[in-house]
């Protein structure tokens, strides 16, 4: 060809990049984590669970209560100042 790199060559060294990335991925700084790694047993799978659960509530709740207190609550103090 006149010069230029085919597709066929791009996407090789394309490939060829891609590899590499994955192959040093258990060498880098997060290898030792994923190293480590392991599946989390049943009760420590609960455990998560129920904590997680026992969050989104509460955050929920929060939530709701500034909510009530917009529509219910805002309205019927501006009522009492008369705005």
């Amino acid at each position: 060809m006149n010069g230029k790199k085919s597709i066929i060559d791009r996407a090789w060294e394309v490939q060829k990049r891609i590899e590499d990335r994955i192959h040093n991925i258990g060498k880098g700084k997060y290898g030792r984590i994923l190293k480590m790694a392991r599946k989390p047993t049943e009760e420590e799978y609960y455990k998560t669970l129920k904590i997680t659960l026992i969050g989104m509530f509460i955050i929920g709740g929060i939530g709701f209560i500034i909510y009530i207190m917009k529509q219910v609550v805002a309205p019927w103090i501006l009522s009492q100042f008369g705005i």
